[in-house]
C-alpha cells in the first residue's frame, strides 16, 4: 500500500482541474470495497465559466484498440460513473469527509472541492496479461481510472488540454485464516500391471504470499510393473478471459525438475521447493499481473476471489494457481504422464499481517 502521508496529484495542461488523492490502491475485501475518495482542485479564472466533474471507469481491454474489426470492439467499460464537483451540489463544509479529504482541503484552500465513489460489488480487480519484449500498444487488462475534466456540460465533448487522467488498483488481500490445507491422492492402473502406481501430493496451507516459497511434499507408491523415470513439479498459472471468449492460458511459473525416479515396487518421498516469481517470468507473453501503474513495479497476478453471486462473466480476467505433480514412466510404446494437480492460492498479505504469521 502507499506509504504515509504521500499525496498524488496530477494537473490538465490548461490548469483548470487538478486531481489530488492520498493512496491509489483500492480494497476490495469480497463483502465490501474502500471508497474512492479524493478532491479536485480548480482554478476559476482558467475554467472561464465551465463546470468541472469527475469520473470513475473500469475498462477491459482484450486487444489493442486498432485491432476492431467490423465494427466489435476490442475495448469495452465495465462501469462509468460521473460526478460534478463544480459548481458544487451541495455545501462542500456540511458534507462527511474521510481524514485524507479534510487534510487536502484543509491544504488546498477554497478553491479545492472533494469527490468520493462507491465501486459496485461485481467489478473485478486490477489485472492484466504481460505483453512480448516487441509487442506494441495496450495490453490486455481490467483497469481502473480517475478522470477530471471541465466542460461547458456532462455530455460536452471533452478536451484534452482541459481533461487530466490517474490511474488507480483495485486488489485483493489474503483472508485472515486459511482454509482447509490441500492434498490430493490419485492411482493409475496399467494393462500390464495388476496393482496400480499411487502418488499423493499436499502443501502446507491454502494461501501462500507473493515471493513465499512454496513446499510441495510428494508421496509416492508404486505398486505397479512399470518404472517412474522422472518426476516434475511445477506451480501453473490459470488466466480465463471470461468476458469475450473464455480463453484459457496455463503457464508454468516456477518447474522443478531433477531426475528423480521410482523402481516398480519402490516407495519415494520427498519436499519439493518452488518459488513463484514475476523476476523469473519478466520476458514470456500471457502472464498475468497484477495491475501495474506508471513507474511501478507489479508482481504476478493475484489469485481471483469472487463474491458469491456475481456472475463470472463481467470479471474480466479470472486467474488460480496450482501445483502440479507428472510422474513420467516408461513403457514399450514409449514413456507417458501421470499426476495430481492441486489447488491454492497466491494473494498479498494484510498490512501487518505478514509480521503475526511469522
Amino acid at each position: 500500500m502507499n506509504p504515509k502521508n504521500v499525496v498524488f496529484k496530477k494537473l490538465c495542461k490548461d490548469k483548470s482541474v487538478g486531481v489530488y488523492m492520498g493512496r491509489r490502491d483500492f480494497v476490495d475485501r469480497v463483502d465490501s470495497v474502500d471508497p474512492v475518495d479524493g478532491v479536485i482542485l480548480v482554478d476559476l479564472e482558467a475554467l472561464q465559466g465551465r463546470k468541472v466533474f469527475v469520473t470513475l471507469s473500469c475498462t477491459f481491454r482484450y486487444g489493442r484498440d486498432d485491432m476492431d474489426v467490423m465494427g466489435v470492439a476490442f475495448r469495452r467499460e465495465l462501469f462509468l460513473s460521473t460526478r460534478q464537483v463544480y459548481p458544487p451540489l451541495m455545501d462542500r463544509d456540511k458534507g462527511v469527509h474521510t481524514r485524507i479529504q479534510a487534510k487536502l482541503l484543509r491544504k488546498l484552500g477554497d478553491n479545492a472541492y472533494p469527490f468520493f465513489f462507491e465501486f459496485p460489488d461485481n467489478l473485478p480487480c486490477s489485472v492484466a496479461l504481460q505483453p512480448a519484449p516487441h509487442d506494441t500498444g495496450k495490453k490486455c487488462a481490467v483497469e481502473f481510472e480517475i478522470q477530471a475534466f471541465s466542460a461547458e456540460s456532462q455530455d460536452a465533448k471533452i478536451r484534452k488540454q482541459s481533461s487530466v487522467k490517474l490511474m488507480i488498483r483495485k486488489v485483493q488481500f489474503a483472508p485472515e485464516c486459511d482454509g482447509a490445507v490441500p492434498s490430493v491422492e490419485a492411482a493409475r492402473d496399467f494393462f500390464s500391471s495388476d496393482k496400480a502406481l499411487h502418488v499423493e501430493a499436499r502443501l502446507d496451507k491454502e494461501v501462500f504470499y507473493h515471493g513465499e516459497p512454496i513446499r510441495v511434499y510428494v508421496n509416492v507408491r508404486n505398486d505397479s510393473t512399470k518404472h517412474v523415470k522422472n518426476i516434475v513439479v511445477s506451480v501453473d498459472q490459470v488466466s480465463t478471459v471470461v468476458l469475450y471468449s473464455n480463453d484459457s492460458y496455463v503457464k508454468s511459473v516456477a518447474i522443478e525438475e531433477f531426475g528423480d525416479s521410482v523402481a516398480a515396487g519402490a516407495t519415494f518421498q520427498k519436499v519439493y521447493t518452488l518459488l513463484p516469481l514475476l523476476a523469473y517470468n519478466r520476458e514470456r507473453r500471457g502472464i498475468a499481473l497484477d495491475g501495474k501503474l506508471k513507474h511501478e513495479d507489479t508482481n504476478l497476478a493475484s489469485s481471483s476471489v469472487i463474491k458469491e453471486g456475481v456472475l463470472k462473466e463481467v470479471l474480466g480476467i479470472m486467474v488460480s494457481y496450482r501445483v502440479m505433480v507428472k510422474l513420467v514412466v516408461g513403457g514399450l510404446m514409449g514413456s507417458s504422464e501421470h499426476g495430481v494437480e492441486v489447488p491454492f492460492r497466491l494473494m498479498h498479505p494484510k498490512p501487518d499481517a505478514v509480521k503475526d504469521r511469522q
